[in-house]
């Protein structure tokens, strides 16, 4: 059990905690939520015994052993198995010493310790946690150094995982893996031994791995039963009776000081007004609950550009003159929201590549819109930022011409306000170096933004921010991501990159989870070949009827443009010599959205042929 009783801690004569406290029972899953800046780490900084306590005390079980995350594993020569089973510091101790043992007694109670802690199955143990981190059979015969830090920083886990110290305190751990190993950390979490507290701001992970939430606010701690929705619901339930009442005292407080001030003096009435002062000066003040801050993110509109604005066909990129994605028939309308799906190192990074126009096809065709903004961000661009320079720095490189004032509005656009858009990167927190990155990749008003895990670092507040934003967002996004509830608000379409091809994927976010706990279809048994085989699968049938909708909404949006320009074209005035220019431009549009609605009607009738034949 652990035991936080009446804990103060400042940082820079700011109070962190006053006089909090919680309790949390053996073998509870802990989330623990709070505001960017609460303290939730300096909280595990103080249960390590890193810092001192100003007031109170934190008590664990005597000889508990605490474990955690606090760096990446070392860049050494030590294969991956080999780092992580010596994470396990007792059991290497107790192998060494029952070489060394020469006295009965020691080697049967060192050997019987080894039992104990299920020693002889730690290679297997070690296989299997490294495995559902991501890294195969070949991988974990490697040395660490042949690893960049965000992979050593998964064998650090995989090393506390496999040590399970009796408290294990992990500070955001998904925020380095990918959507298979989230998942995997999930299933794992819930079913730990001991106790667990994670900080966190993984909805998903807070509602199926954990039992409770410790809710950092105002410096003090409360403990709540369930998972993140339960809490937030309750505490949305709690807030609006405390805001009642708050408001009901006020009222009060309103009525009382009017009928003392109307007659404390005079002379009939001042007993009673004085009755009524002293009931004021008693009256204990309830405090209506805190808005959360807001956290608005101000994406620019860009303008509307004929589909498709990105085609590919028989295309295909790699690196080195190898391939690493091949015979992509790809489309990206603006309208569209694409989330990839796929296991680490299948290619998902690289297909973002491609259609940023960081890397060229190596083959087949890509066809890009005139006129095509992209916009992208990825996690390492974080780290790229100028770490001397202040966000308002940053700004001015992009709009060198543009006055000190409406840049400052930019960044409150986007959550940084005075106070941050005057502080050197170095200073600021994860989740500001983010939204500053996330600014800088959509300064151009991209038509299609391509976003490689933008949530990490990012609060919960933060990413519901973003959720809102994407959704009234004008232009297409790809989203990679491990946060199954952003990918669930937002995209609207799956492509699956597995085995050098990209193809659509026809279950929805679900089936695409239990298919990841599954495990590889070839560890699986084979199932039994379908009867009526020459029938398609409704699977199939389901992809079909899709398409079909697809190509028709397109066909109707492209008149829709259509109808909208041609009332344009329409008007007199637009052919005076003075708009000469814009006419051309309107004309030229109009050639453009004549030879997509040709495209888009030829691949609705295809579409509408392959489903009937499918259907008859």
């Amino acid at each position: 059990m652990l035991r936080i009783e009446d804990i103060s801690y400042s940082i820079e004569g700011r109070p962190l905690f006053q006089q909090a406290s919680a309790t949390i029972p053996a073998g509870h899953k802990v989330g623990l939520v709070g505001r960017n800046g609460a303290g939730k780490t300096t909280l595990f900084r103080l249960i390590r015994g890193e810092v001192a306590l100003e007031g109170g005390a934190i008590a664990l079980p005597a000889r508990a052993r605490i474990g955690g995350v606090a760096q990446e594993a070392p860049a050494s020569s030590a294969t991956l198995l080999d780092t992580v089973l010596a994470a396990d510091t007792e059991r290497a101790a107790l192998i060494a010493a029952a070489v060394a043992a020469t006295d009965p007694a020691r080697i049967a109670e060192v050997q019987t310790r080894l039992a104990d802690i299920d020693a002889w199955s730690a290679e297997a143990r070690a296989s299997a946690i490294l495995k559902g981190l991501g890294f195969d059979t070949a991988d974990q015969a490697r040395p660490c150094s042949d690893f960049s830090g965000g992979w050593r920083m998964r064998v650090a886990l995989a090393g506390v995982l496999f040590a399970r110290p009796d408290l294990l305190l992990l500070d955001e751990p998904t925020n380095y893996l990918d959507l298979e190993g989230a998942l995997w950390l999930e299933g794992y979490l819930a079913r730990y031994p001991h106790t667990v507290i994670i900080i966190s701001h993984d909805r998903g992970l807070l509602n199926r791995a954990v039992g409770a939430i410790l809710h950092l606010d105002n410096r003090k701690l409360t403990l709540w039963s369930g998972g993140y929705d339960a809490f937030a619901a309750a505490r949305a339930a709690r807030a609006a009776v405390q805001a009642a009442e708050a408001k009901k005292q006020a009222d009060r407080r309103a009525h009382l000081q009017s009928f003392v001030d109307r007659f404390r003096y005079k002379a009939s009435k001042a007993v009673q007004a004085q009755s009524r002062l002293k009931m004021l000066e008693r009256m204990v003040p309830i405090a209506a609950p805190e808005e959360a801050k807001a956290r608005a993110f101000t994406f620019p509109a860009p303008e509307e550009l004929a589909p498709p604005i990105l085609a590919m066909e028989g295309a295909s990129v790699g690196y080195g003159g190898t391939p690493v994605l091949r015979r992509l028939d790809l489309r990206i309308d603006q309208d569209d929201r694409i989330a990839l799906l796929g296991r680490n190192g299948e290619g998902k990074s690289t297909l973002s590549k491609l259609i940023a126009g960081r890397l060229a096809p190596m083959g087949g065709t890509l066809r890009r819109a005139n006129r095509l903004r992209v916009g992208y961000f990825a996690q390492h661009q974080v780290d790229e930022l100028e770490l001397g320079d202040t966000p308002l720095d940053h700004l001015r490189r992009v709009w060198p011409t543009e006055a000190p004032a409406k840049l400052r509005a930019r960044l409150a656009g986007f959550g940084l306000m005075e106070a941050q858009a005057d502080t050197v990167v170095a200073r600021l927190s994860g989740g500001q170096k983010a939204r500053l990155s996330l600014l800088l990749a959509t300064a151009e008003a991209p038509h299609l933004l391509i976003l490689d895990e933008p949530t990490n670092h990012l609060d919960i507040e933060s990413r519901e921010a973003l959720v809102e934003a994407l959704t009234a967002y004008s232009g297409a996004v790809i989203l990679v991501s491990h946060d199954m509830h952003l990918l669930s608000l937002v995209a609207d379409r799956l492509w699956l990159v597995k085995g050098g091809l990209v193809t659509p994927y026809d279950g929805d976010l679900e089936a695409y989870r239990r298919e990841l706990l599954a495990g590889d279809p070839a560890d699986r048994p084979a199932e039994k070949p379908k009867a009526r085989a020459d029938r398609p699968a409704r699977e199939a049938l389901a992809a079909l009827r899709s398409e079909a909708r697809r190509c028709e909404d397109r066909v109707a949006k492209l008149a829709e443009m259509r109808a909208k320009l041609d009332a344009r074209l329409a008007d007199p005035d637009l052919y005076s010599p003075d708009r000469a220019d814009e006419a051309q431009v309107l004309a030229a549009k109009d050639r453009e959205l004549a030879e997509a609605m040709d495209r888009a009607e030829a691949l609705w009738l295809d579409a509408m042929e392959r489903l009937e034949a499918a259907t008859s």
